[in-house]
């Protein structure tokens, strides 16, 4: 039998009423209203990372962590024997390397041994401040495709639930619509969760790589006062020896 013009039509308008989604804006809103609640959460996720990626990239410089001509200014004053001139510079300037040398500088009367105690647990402190925003990243790597998954098993049940409300007689295409639904959620997640996992990655090798430095810069900062206090370590008085020996 051959095809008549009107069924070419019926053909046409049933394939038009039931396209799939082609716009950015159709495939991800295309879930329904529990689809659209996960996906306007991937989206808000997927907006907190931006914007906490482009912050670390503004915060995580030398140049803020490191200020140009801060160690010099303060070995020239402990050069002197200024520590307050040396405290004040620090203070002209707040940073991670301030706050280092600060820090160690108030334990000078205790020994060298104490002032290296401070600067690391010093280091230790201002790196654990340092990550706590970046961790942030970490979670939303974490919770973006969970939220996927969500969707998926959300979409699934949907699907599953039309089954059985049809006993069993559910069309091909009604079934295919549901799981559509469901993966779309599953993709963004992953979409997220993939760049703010790999960004999270790099912004903490960034802060050990800073951290490192900055300790390093501070010891160098504080190279005279090592010299002073190591140059007026009391000596050791000398062992006698024990009555009877020779």
């Amino acid at each position: 039998m051959i095809p008549t013009l009107a069924t070419f039509s019926l053909l046409l308008a049933q394939t038009v009423e039931h396209r799939a989604p082609e716009t950015f804006f159709e495939i991800v809103f295309s879930g329904g209203w529990v689809g659209i609640t996960i996906m306007v959460l991937i989206i808000l996720c997927s907006v907190a990372a931006l914007a906490l990626a482009v912050e670390q990239l503004v915060t995580l410089r030398a140049s803020i962590l490191m200020p140009a001509g801060l160690r010099e200014r303060i070995q020239q004053q402990l050069a002197t024997g200024n520590l307050k001139g040396a405290f004040q510079a620090c203070e002209a300037q707040p940073s991670f390397l301030s706050f280092l040398v600060r820090t160690s500088l108030a334990e000078a009367e205790s020994g060298w041994t104490a002032v290296e105690k401070a600067l690391e647990d010093a280091t230790a402190e201002q790196t654990a401040r340092l990550m706590r925003r970046v961790e942030y990243l970490a979670v939303i790597g974490n919770i973006a495709p969970m939220l996927g998954l969500l969707g998926t098993v959300v979409g699934l049940t949907f699907a599953f639930h039309e089954v059985a409300s049809t006993q069993g007689v559910a069309r091909a295409a009604d079934l295919a619509g549901g799981i559509y639904h469901a993966l779309v959620s599953t993709i963004g997640g992953l979409i997220v969760a993939i760049p703010a996992m790999a960004a999270y990655a790099a912004f903490r090798n960034r802060v050990d790589q800073l951290a490192a430095e900055a300790a390093y810069t501070a010891l160098h900062a504080l190279a005279p006062v090592k010299r002073i206090l190591v140059s007026t370590r009391p000596q050791s008085p000398p062992t006698q020896p024990a009555a009877g020996t020779r």
